[in-house]
């Protein structure tokens, strides 16, 4: 696999953004202009400090979902490899609650210092546009150290729906509006907007049926209770290996190689709807920024080492090393995004 650093977004993303088209990013992709005025989310490229012997102490990497889901893992694979880097213990949080905002809001509020950190995924930005009651601000509350990896869902559906492809899904939503129900793992998350804004882009109407995870979800699905789901692909893979589910496409503008024979979205004739999980590692505001780059410098060594890229490759995600300016610029953009999909479709989550 090869690792590709953060890019700029192409000139037809950036417009989709500044006209507040409801579009999310394809990661590694980022605002080439930047943060806009007043963001903090640009914070490590301040003036630089030393960052003398640090880790001197044990870094606690919070992850504010329960154990055993898949931004879980990438925790405990990233503080493990990290440690070994940084002859330093990692240890991992886990503090769940509220889509993730518990976790988020310790982190928050914790001191600076580069000892407690964030490990972040996709509900991050999605949880913050969406859910008034997330109570962080993304951008404002948390220096960005640096994008670990980033891979796309995959739209399934039930194997009795009378479409194989999302041209002929939205079709049959046209035709049908509102009979076709879709599953989520939950009001505010990735799974839940990827649905708006399919909605938003295709002018149909499909409902929407919040889940605790996408687990329930897909076995509602299998059951016919439900019509429609996105997941991540390992999540999924195992289903549509034995032929429960069928998949439509992947979210992203370009194939898996893990499902090499599924369409991508741009494929698929939705061009501009390209979604993907990412996962990042964020620190409270005023994290020292040699402190924040003594960690960038770290993931962008550990994401390249063959054992990583393997895991990586199984897990269906790609790696993404780059600067914390970078991924900066990548929070901000994908945030606003999410704002406008918010905004454009009406959407009242509590």
């Amino acid at each position: 696999m090869n690792v590709k650093p953060l890019r700029a977004l192409s000139r037809r993303q950036a417009l989709l953004l500044s006209a507040g088209t409801a579009a999310s990013l394809v990661a590694p992709a980022v605002l080439a202009q930047g943060p806009s005025a007043g963001s903090t989310s640009g914070a490590a490229t301040a003036a630089s400090a030393p960052a003398g012997s640090y880790p001197e102490r044990s870094v606690k990497i919070v992850v504010p979902f329960a154990p055993g889901a898949g931004t879980d893992a990438m925790a405990r694979l990233i503080a493990q490899k990290l440690g070994e880097t940084l002859n330093a213990t990692f240890v991992v949080d886990n503090r769940a609650g509220a889509s993730g905002a518990i976790g988020t809001q310790y982190v928050a509020q914790s001191p600076a210092d580069g000892y407690t950190l964030l490990l972040v995924a996709s509900p991050f930005t999605t949880v913050a546009a969406s859910l008034p009651s997330a109570n962080y601000d993304p951008l404002r509350q948390f220096t960005p150290v640096g994008m670990i990896a980033s891979g796309p869902l995959v739209w399934a559906a039930n194997t009795k729906l009378p479409a194989s492809n999302m041209k002929e899904l939205v079709t049959l939503a046209k035709q049908k509006p509102g009979a076709l129900n879709y599953g989520s793992a939950g009001s505010g998350g990735v799974n839940h907007l990827v649905l708006e804004l399919l909605k938003a882009r295709t002018g149909t109407f499909i409902t929407h049926i919040p889940y605790r995870g996408v687990a329930p979800a897909t076995m509602d699905m299998i059951g016919g209770q439900i019509q429609l789901i996105t997941g991540t692909i390992p999540a999924l893979l195992p289903f549509i290996k034995n032929g429960s589910i069928k998949p439509l496409a992947v979210t992203s503008a370009k194939r898996s190689s893990a499902l090499p024979d599924v369409p991508s979205m741009t494929e698929a004739g939705l061009a501009g709807i390209d979604v993907v999980n990412y996962f990042a590692l964020m620190a409270p505001t005023g994290t020292p920024p040699a402190i924040v780059n003594t960690l960038n410098a770290a993931i962008n060594k550990v994401v390249a080492q063959p054992d990583v890229l393997a895991r990586f490759k199984a897990d269906a995600v790609e790696a993404a090393p780059g600067s914390p300016a970078l991924l900066g610029h990548f929070i901000e953009a994908d945030y606003r995004a999410w704002r406008n999909v918010v905004k454009t479709q009406n959407l009242k989550i509590e």
